[in-house]
């Protein structure tokens, strides 16, 4: 079955794992989504992610992490620009998520940066999601 939205797919079954107070959670592996989670490891929102292996396109394992109480490290975890509407963002228009406790993680000529890094290194790019 093809998957026409990888990141979304990704992001919505770590919403899910996270609501159900999963371990880890299995996505399908692409450079994209290896950035997504190597941005939310950078920021603290997951613990680790590993790259397996399965002689086709891969599978990305995100260990999730939580809180004292067992609460999840993120309440919002939002897919702004999408494959039908695609949105792109100037540096000076990258949104603040929770007047900059949460993040936006941007997709850059210089990767895919948090909106700190791509604000820090003065690049636009497309919007791809924010964390709250």
């Amino acid at each position: 079955m093809a998957l026409s939205d990888t990141i979304a797919d990704m992001l919505t079954r770590i919403r899910n794992a996270a609501r159900n107070h999963a371990e880890a959670v299995d996505c399908r592996a692409s450079k994209i989504c290896k950035g997504i989670a190597n941005v939310l490891k950078e920021e603290g929102y997951i613990g680790d992610y590993d790259v397996i292996d399965d002689g086709k396109q891969g599978i990305l394992r995100v260990h999730l992490r939580y809180g004292p109480l067992g609460e999840p490290t993120f309440s919002v975890l939002k897919r702004e620009s999408k494959p039908g509407c695609r949105l792109y963002v100037k540096v000076d228009e990258i949104p603040r998520p929770l007047a900059g406790l949460g993040i936006a993680i941007v997709s850059t000529p210089r990767g895919v940066l948090s909106d700190r890094k791509a604000r820090k290194e003065r690049v636009g790019g497309e919007l791809i999601c924010t964390v709250e």
